[in-house]
């Protein structure tokens, strides 16, 4: 497992297969499903074709893609952070989520800056975007504090409604 990064209380590295049953967990938790939606996942297999199609994959072919957060002290998965790169978005998207039980924390604000600083400073990623959903203000609020700005609207094909649109950058490039 490839370490990406790590903060005071985290690690940060490369999902594998081994990962299978936290990423059924992750998929399959409240905030996941209301949040970013049903992706299908529900057995150990499956789990595994997502780990092997969504996130081996994009570190493949992008050299980045969602990375697995961890607790520093015992190694135990508790969310996903990192960049994506979307078909309809010009710059790579940052993305995160967490396991309930450790919501309000900081753990995630935490995981995203140490990304933001790994993007920069090893992918060499300056314009960074984000979406979310307008009514989720945890991850709105989450944004901001890692140096984001709204910047408007984007309603991408195959999406149930329009998102929020954030920038790292104080005026979006055109």
């Amino acid at each position: 497992m490839k370490i990406i990064t790590e903060t005071d209380r985290l690690r940060i590295m490369e999902a594998d297969q081994a990962d299978a049953g936290f990423i059924l967990e992750l998929l399959n938790s409240p905030t996941w499903l209301e949040f970013i939606g049903n992706k299908g996942v529900s057995t150990i297999e499956q789990a595994l074709g997502y780990i092997n199609q969504n996130l081996l994959g994009s570190y493949k072919a992008h050299g980045f893609g969602l990375y697995k957060v961890c607790l520093k002290g015992t190694l135990e998965p508790i969310g996903l952070c990192g960049f994506l790169q979307r078909d309809y978005l010009e710059s790579p998207d940052i993305g995160f989520a967490l396991l309930p039980e450790y919501e309000g924390n900081g753990f995630m604000g935490e995981a995203g800056q140490a990304i933001m600083e790994f993007g920069k400073s090893h992918l060499k990623l300056d314009h960074i975007l984000a979406i979310v959903m307008p009514e989720n203000d945890r991850s709105k609020r989450l944004l901001e504090k890692i140096g984001f700005k709204a910047i408007g609207m984007i309603n991408p094909r195959g999406s149930d409604g329009e998102l929020m649109l954030f920038s790292n950058e104080k005026s979006h490039p055109k």
